[in-house]
């Protein structure tokens, strides 16, 4: 059965339906930027209780970050600032540490240690822990519950970068396209009104993530957007000046599109228009290469592990996927825009699809090394599954690209190399003949439609013979009604040839999973590499505990020591329940809740992960039914066993134990 080509309506319809049901499963799964820095260390460390006050506190990171005023605050158990302001730098090769001078003075209480700062990555990132100095105690302080680069400024930041990818790709992607593949695309008015657009788009794009980089990394405000001088305070730093060099490469590169669709549509010499393409060619691939450098230096290329070599593989990574994607687009818009796309011109694309694929294949194998590192963190952390996912779809859009390209060798077969434009309305009727009994209903009206108005068309143009004072409106209607049957004429003379028709539906799908495709690589620019939450994760572990809140550990123990008052319950309650002090009572309840007198009550603690213990415990018998101990030491978190011996009489005892979670 000979291929007929698809309807664009309803086909872009389903595909964009597609693309955007996938693109908001991915997106709305999709967490706040977490930490591309991480906090590895701490002194004092989480959770710990010191005799004495510390005069500063210091925090380790696993890569460099950019400290503010503001980026460290220690705060009493009323909330009050309890250092000094002064950040003090104290990085020593490879080590990254700053610390914050306390006050003199500090009295016992639980200290809150709240951070804020910007990775080398661009990404914000904050935290806060706990330690206390004397004993623990009750603390107010709230600490704001905004995941740091989330809420609303963090949504419209987020599609700012996926605009200016996207705008990006499609920038470079058709001018390459366009000077590579299809020098005549450069007059045809719809590539021309894509190109335009994307260069439009990534030049908001970038204007806005400059606008909104402020309250991104700070405050989380919209309305600081417009603050000059946070404005101010972002073109000082790395990502600042990435944007701004950005903004100032946009304009050379709209010197490249005017000239593009100017300058080089208007010649008609061939010696002059080869040596504009060289122009053109040389310019264009050092303007792509200076916009792609700005993603390289203030982003994932930038720090780690080998930034020399990461940073110009990033850029080429960059170029490939937009010499592929963006060509993809312009490809797509002129086989279902333009009159006509000659042959050799898909041709030279598949080369150029194919050269990209294999450069993001190798650039892409170093970056997911450098940044997962480890089979673990490949399938452990968010970060390698969504590299699975990006792998999976590229090895969709691969094989969607070969059936493109075995639809471009198709018409490479033909014997005249494609049918021309002009002998498309023959082979359209010889089509006809071969489908008369397949023809669609939808067909038949479109083709009895444009014969009507081809025949009004027709009567009219006679009548203004007769009468050459036309009424204005109706020679407006005809005007349109001749428009519409030309579209329409042009319309069914492309979808005549069946080896377009099969290409155009491969190269959509093709754009539809891109669209996807591009989707999961913003989200991967804002997820923390598997490497480095790997070794967060072995830091933190070695260093301390995670911040727990507090909260005393409660336990409920029925016992039967089988003699006289012999059956009971034992409640626990230790308080706060963390490494350090605790404070223990314990209360020997009747079946019935009164208390119950009895001759002893002893308690073991016993961390059997770590071979710790047992640490005996000797309560004081405060009165009938309730004993008491203070200063219960507990030196590490982990599973606890708790152990509780009850004695009701000379003869009558028995041992109670129950495993809780000490942080």
């Amino acid at each position: 059965m000979t291929t007929t080509a698809p309807r664009l309506g309803t086909a872009l319809a389903r595909l964009l339906i597609l693309a955007a049901a996938l693109l908001g499963t991915l997106l709305a799964g999709a967490a706040p930027a977490s930490a591309h820095a991480a906090l590895t260390g701490s002194d004092p460390k989480d959770g710990a209780v010191v005799a004495t006050a510390p005069k500063e506190v210091n925090l380790t990171f696993s890569e460099q970050v950019a400290m503010s005023a503001d980026s460290i605050r220690v705060l009493d158990p009323a909330g009050r600032r309890a250092d000094t302001g002064e950040i003090r730098d104290l990085c020593s090769g490879s080590i990254v540490r700053y610390g914050v001078e306390l006050r003199a003075g500090l009295p016992d209480g639980t200290y809150t240690v709240a951070w804020q700062t910007v990775s080398a990555d661009s990404h914000p990132i904050a935290g806060a822990f706990t330690f206390s100095i004397g004993a623990p105690s009750a603390t107010s302080v709230a600490l704001p519950d905004r995941e740091p680069g989330g809420g609303l400024v963090g949504a419209l930041y987020g599609i700012a970068r996926y605009l200016s990818y996207a705008g990006f790709a499609v920038l470079v992607g058709g001018g390459a396209f366009v000077l590579i593949c299809w020098p005549r695309g450069a007059g045809v008015r719809p590539v021309q009104r894509t190109v335009v657009r994307a260069w439009l788009t990534l030049t908001g794009a970038t204007l806005v993530m400059l606008l909104l980089r402020n309250p991104y990394t700070g405050s989380g405000e919209l309305s600081d957007a417009f603050d000059l001088a946070g404005l101010k305070s972002v073109l000082e730093t790395k990502t600042g000046a990435a944007l701004t060099s950005r903004l100032l490469l946009l304009g050379a590169a709209a010197l490249f599109v005017a000239v593009l669709f100017g300058a080089y549509t208007r010649r008609t010499d061939p010696k002059e228009k080869k040596d504009l393409v060289f122009g053109l060619g040389i310019g264009g691939t050092v303007v792509a290469t200076g916009i792609a450098g700005t993603w390289a230096l203030a982003e994932h290329a930038s720090t780690g592990i080998q930034p020399g070599i990461a940073m110009p593989v990033d850029i080429l990574h960059l170029l490939a996927v937009a010499a592929w994607l963006g060509g993809l687009t312009v490809l797509l818009i002129a086989l279902y825009r333009a009159p006509s796309v000659e042959r050799i011109a898909v041709e030279r694309f598949s080369k150029v699809a194919f050269t990209s694929v294999a450069v993001l294949a190798a650039t892409g194998l170093y970056q997911s090394w450098r940044q997962v590192g480890s089979w673990s963190a490949l399938t452990g952390t968010r970060y390698g599954q969504l590299l699975l996912v990006k792998i999976g779809l590229m090895g969709v859009l691969v094989g969607i690209a070969w059936i493109s390209r075995r639809w471009t060798q198709r018409l490479a077969d033909l014997p005249s190399g494609g049918l021309p434009p002009a002998d498309l309305s023959s082979a359209e009727k010889e089509t006809e003949g071969a489908e008369e009994g397949e023809a669609s209903e939808a067909d038949e009206a479109s083709e009895a439609d444009e014969a009507s108005a081809i025949s009004e068309i027709s009567e009219a143009e006679g009548a203004s013979g007769a009468s050459p004072d036309l009424d204005p409106e109706r020679a407006a209607q005809l005007a349109r009604q001749r428009a519409a049957v030309a579209t329409a004429r042009r319309k069914r003379e492309r979808d005549a040839d069946p080896e377009r028709s099969g290409l155009r539906r491969s190269v959509l799908t093709e754009a539809a999973v891109a669209v996807v495709l591009l989707a999961v690589t913003t989200v991967l620019t804002t997820t923390e590499p598997g490497r480095t939450e790997e070794e967060a994760g072995r830091s933190t572990s070695a260093s301390g505990p995670a911040a727990v809140p507090d909260r005393p550990v409660d336990v409920r123990l029925p016992f039967d020591t089988g003699g006289v008052d012999g059956k009971g319950v034992v409640r626990l309650s230790l308080d706060p329940g963390r490494t350090g002090a605790n404070g223990l009572h314990i209360y020997v309840e009747r079946p019935d809740g009164k208390p119950l007198d009895v001759p002893e009550v002893k308690v073991a603690l016993t961390l059997e992960a770590k071979d710790v213990g047992p640490l005996p415990v000797a309560p004081d018998r405060i009165q009938a039914g309730h004993w008491s101990a203070s200063g219960v030491q507990i030196p590490m978190p982990g599973e606890w066993r708790i152990q509780v011996t009850v004695r009701t009489s000379d003869i009558d005892q028995t041992t109670l134990d129950k495993n809780v979670k000490i942080g």
